[in-house]
């Protein structure tokens, strides 16, 4: 079945407990198959793209896309050197490309898991957004008009989008409109409060800079772009046609500029968090400017993000593959690597409410020295499957009942009321305030004494959370002395340029000691459904072909039909384990027996004393 938002709810969500095993039809039967209509077929012009070839001299640049392959990220080249980082992204409507003629011709399906900037540019989509803005720009540069674009975007609230109401062969009939996000503008916390609102002096928050002063060099990921700043106050800007082509100034450096146009909430969580953590070796260090912009709703000066040091060496995902594929993945630097990790995590466990939920690969940096750099401290946590069972028990729960609450919730899809009032029911034993929490889009107006919006996580002892950080951190280890870029062969959301080639928890290279150590740190793991259903290309496949109690099938429709079902008969059995544990985890905390570490996995400082004695070991054998 094809990889869309509808497969989220149906196959790879717990909401799949709750979704018919029967493909919903798509479009009503037709008297003549789709192969052989002349309506659909590419003999017929109007089914024709024109072309797919990039713009001789473009005026837009593609720098990767989210959203499920909905939004993209653009960059007006036109406007010159001198852009600033006000996020101008496309998006494409939910049903974009409902033609499966035209999903075919322009990569949609690939989109949705296609993330870096590489791939996303070769996609058929991003280079149909291309041309189509080229000619949208185009036609709005007569005389003076490419003036008053500049005008306008220069003027646009943050965040602003361009939407694609439609999606055609044909660019000319693609219709786009602006829309300008002062709502999010509304979410922004004020310079002149913000100390107040992160419970922080005043006087201790970094120095402010405007956002026009900053100029972008490229769109990293969602939240993450690459910018230049002047080194001094009096920097005007300038720049020659060398440093521009090489992305580079005489007098100036690459920053990271973190800013969200959506859940602004998690943006000041990570940014309290990183002010609020003393220093650590392998932690991104402390934000060194607030970025700042005059809001044209309310008039305030906002912050809509902040700047942190630019590490080029690059992340560990990376990294691992490649080295393990030229023969130089050594072990004495994944050893060093493990500890430094381990460290870091000690460090965050240490700082009281500090919790560190999001520990995957995407999250480790590595230094020019090449050392560990945890970063993202957003506390917003991983995807299902990723985390320990405990947490996913928590996360199955609060997906479950949250499921009438979403504004954009598709009514076909929605699982019954009487569900999700079980499931609220359930949450609310746990954490009373949780729908406040999880209904809460402004930071300044969540619950009290809430600091951090990771339901799940809030539900845990802090023993609790540092044993579900051991979980994570095993299968991290998993993925250091295995030299994968993930644990999952073919994980759902994102698709990576070097794909594991191993599935988790299976060992080929790990020394025999660390072996036993990534079991100990992931005790009580489960099944996954990746283990029965996986993403083959941009497609949803089951696994094995005994899972369908039967033989394999070319009918799109029945392939599909397997799989719901499967998935189907996996969550259902999966969310009664989840409501189990929970049942069993609230009895016996009633009667004041329930073990924190009930999984019994080591402690991180356990886990950093036997890595560095095995290091020691290693060493004394060279």
């Amino acid at each position: 079945m094809k990889l869309t938002s509808a497969s989220i709810h149906n196959v790879i969500h717990p909401t799949a407990a709750f979704s018919p095993s029967v493909p919903k039809p798509s479009s009503p039967p037709s008297a003549e198959p789709e192969s052989q209509s002349w309506l659909h077929s590419q003999l017929n012009p109007k089914n024709r793209i024109d072309s797919l070839e990039p713009p001789a001299n473009p005026l837009w640049r593609i720098d990767g896309c989210t959203g499920q392959g909905t939004q993209f990220y653009a960059l007006p080249l036109f406007l010159g050197y001198h852009v600033p980082p006000l996020r101008f992204d496309v998006f494409l409507p939910q049903e974009a490309g409902n033609c499966q003629l035209l999903r075919d011709l322009l990569d949609l399906d690939a989109a949705f898991h296609t993330k870096d900037a590489i791939r996303v540019q070769r996609l058929g989509i991003s280079r149909h957004i291309l041309r189509t803005l080229q000619a949208w720009t185009q036609s709005s540069q007569q005389g003076d008009n490419k003036h008053r674009f500049a005008e306008m975007y220069m003027n646009l609230p943050f965040g602003s989008r361009i939407i694609f109401e439609n999606l055609e062969f044909d660019i000319r009939n693609i219709k786009i409109t602006i829309a300008q996000t002062f709502h999010l503008e509304g979410q922004l916390l004020g310079l002149s409060k913000l100390g107040a609102q992160l419970g922080l002096p005043q006087h201790s928050l970094p120095e402010p800079i405007d956002i026009f002063r900053l100029r972008i060099v490229r769109q990293l990921t969602e939240s993450v772009c690459l910018v230049r700043m002047g080194d001094n106050d009096n920097d005007d800007g300038k720049a020659t046609a060398t440093d521009a082509a090489n992305g580079t100034g005489a007098k100036e450096k690459l920053w990271i500029l973190k800013a969200l146009t959506s859940g602004t909430k998690y943006l000041y969580t990570e940014l309290r968090n990183l002010l609020q953590m003393p220093p650590h070796p392998h932690a991104i260090s402390r934000p060194v400017r607030l970025v700042t912009k005059q809001c044209q709703f309310g008039g305030k000066n906002a912050v809509v993000g902040f700047m942190i040091p630019y590490h080029p060496a690059g992340g560990l995902r990376d990294t691992l593959p490649l080295l393990r594929i030229h023969g130089q993945l050594a072990l004495k630097d994944q050893l060093k690597w493990a500890i430094q990790l381990a460290q870091g995590l000690l460090h965050i466990s240490e700082q009281g409410q500090m919790y560190y939920p999001d520990l995957r690969l995407d999250n480790i940096l590595l230094s020019e020295a090449g050392d560990i750099i945890m970063v993202d401290f957003e506390q917003r946590g991983l995807w299902c499957e990723f985390g320990a069972p405990e947490v996913n028990a928590l996360e199955y729960v609060r997906i479950l009942a949250s499921d009438s609450l979403l504004e954009d919730n598709d009514p076909d899809l929605s699982i019954p009321e009487d569900v999700t009032e079980k499931y609220a029911a359930l949450l609310a034993r746990e954490m009373p305030d949780w729908e406040a929490l999880e209904t809460c889009e402004n930071y300044s107006q969540r619950p009290e004494s809430y600091t951090s919006f990771n339901i799940a996580w809030l539900c845990l002892s802090k023993t609790e959370q540092e044993a579900a950080v051991v979980y994570m951190l095993g299968r991290v280890l998993w993925c250091i002395f295995e030299g994968q870029s993930g644990p999952d062969k073919a994980a759902f959301w994102q698709s990576y340029a070097r794909e594991p080639d191993l599935q988790f928890p299976e060992m080929r290279y790990t020394p025999s000691e660390l072996r036993s150590l990534i079991d100990e740190c992931t005790k009580g793991r489960r099944e996954v459904l990746s283990s029965l259903v996986t993403r083959r290309g941009s497609k949803v496949v089951l696994l094995r072909e005994k899972d369908t109690q039967g033989s394999a099938t070319d009918n799109e429709e029945e392939a599909e039909s397997q799989v719901l079902q499967v998935a189907k008969d996996w969550w259902t059995a999966e969310v009664k384990a989840a409501e189990d544990f929970l049942q069993m985890r609230h009895e016996m905390k009633e009667r004041g027996k329930w073990d924190e570490n009930y999984f019994g996995r080591p402690s991180l400082r356990e886990v950093i004393n036997r890595l560095e004695d095995f290091q020691r070991r290693s060493v004394c054998h060279e």
